[in-house]
């Protein structure tokens, strides 16, 4: 008789050993970590590990795969605002939510050296980008509609430059340092119209002052 398998059980082992893994990612990288050390963190065996995923690339590739459903929950969350500019700002601030793990730095720091050696690792970060970026477009562009987002503003670009900024909360991210405040001003004051709009993409010199 052939074993059946639990989904419910099989999506909390893949998520244990992902978020294991993610850990040992940041702090030795990937090429140092085993996965017997991913094993040793998950509280289960080498061969479990591999139970659940065919090699270490794959765990890797499980660490940010965890972030699309994630962000599409995120989205379709705000999706319904009476407020884009608002919902922006709120959106920022979950999105920048777990810099301050003291891990944050260090996988990002891994996901951009193992970015271009893994296609399929490609395919993951672009479909959730994908996700949070047409959610900021399309919030940029009612709020521009409604007037409480600066008209001057091109919607792709400034998505984009919004999850660029996001990211380098990431990237300079210390658990004793909370940079969400920060990140809520400056988001804030660059979607808010304003009379002297910089035409060339840069913000706007009344913000830069």
């Amino acid at each position: 008789m052939a074993r059946t398998t639990d989904p419910e059980r099989v999506a909390q082992r893949r998520e244990t050993i992902a978020v294991a893994a993610a850990a040992r990612f940041a702090e030795q990288g990937f090429e140092a970590t085993t996965v017997a050390d991913i094993a040793r963190a998950a509280g289960m065996s080498a061969a479990s590990v591999f139970y659940y995923f065919p090699d270490k690339r794959a765990v890797f590739r499980a660490v940010f795969e965890r972030d699309l459903p994630l962000s599409r929950s995120l989205m379709d969350r705000h999706a319904g605002t009476a407020h884009p500019a608002r919902a922006i700002v709120d959106l920022v601030t979950d999105l920048a939510a777990d810099a301050r793990d003291p891990h944050a730095a260090g996988i990002l720091v891994e996901l951009l050296r193992q970015v271009d050696r893994d296609p399929e690792l490609v395919e993951v970060v672009a479909r959730t980008e994908a996700v949070v970026q047409e959610g900021l477009v399309g919030l940029i562009t009612r709020g521009i509609a409604d007037g409480t987002i600066d008209a001057a503003l091109d919607p792709v670009e400034t998505a984009t430059w919004i999850r660029n900024l996001v990211d380098a909360v990431y990237l300079g991210a210390h658990p004793d340092r909370d940079a969400t405040p920060a990140l809520r001003r400056t988001v804030a004051r660059y979607l808010a119209p304003g009379p002297n709009p910089d035409t060339t993409g840069n913000p706007r010199e009344s913000e830069a002052k």
